[in-house]
């Protein structure tokens, strides 16, 4: 399979590639925020939804351009080696065309861009191994997304 490349640039398409990062786990310590450069990057483990057969994960780059500021709810700066789940990623407009990106994960986590505009790129990194099952969801809803 070839190596997924995405990029979003409104909200429509953010749904698309927050499916592709649902249950994708990362570090703490894989996120970073480039203030300078208005860009906030991370690096995930991705579940592969669309691999037929045996469950893997990818690994993925993704970067939000245009970020005024980052804001997070349940994480704390010493947390480098927490485990983190990522749910959904979602985007809320104030004063078109900017809004507010909101990545949240499992244990009511959650980390809120200020965007200028939805600027997004997602891309598989290459490696891919097997995953030790498939992800199970129970019917609870959404944590809210309150930053």
């Amino acid at each position: 399979m070839e190596l997924l490349k995405l990029a979003a640039l409104d909200a429509e398409d953010l749904t698309v590639i927050s499916a592709h990062l649902q249950d994708a786990v990362l570090r703490a310590a894989d996120l970073t925020y480039l203030a300078a450069e208005h860009r906030f990057v991370l690096a995930v483990r991705r579940f592969d939804w669309s691999a037929p057969g045996t469950p893997r994960r990818r690994l993925s780059g993704v970067h939000f351009e245009r970020v005024l500021g980052v804001r997070t709810r349940g994480l704390a700066p010493a947390d480098g080696e927490a485990v983190l789940s990522l749910l959904a990623v979602t985007f809320a407009p104030t004063e078109a065309p900017s809004g507010t990106v909101t990545l949240v994960f499992s244990g009511d986590v959650a980390i809120r861009l200020d965007v200028e505009c939805v600027e997004v790129r997602m891309k598989d990194l290459g490696p891919v191994w097997e995953a030790e099952g498939r992800p199970g969801h129970d019917d609870a809803p959404v944590p809210g997304t309150s930053v």
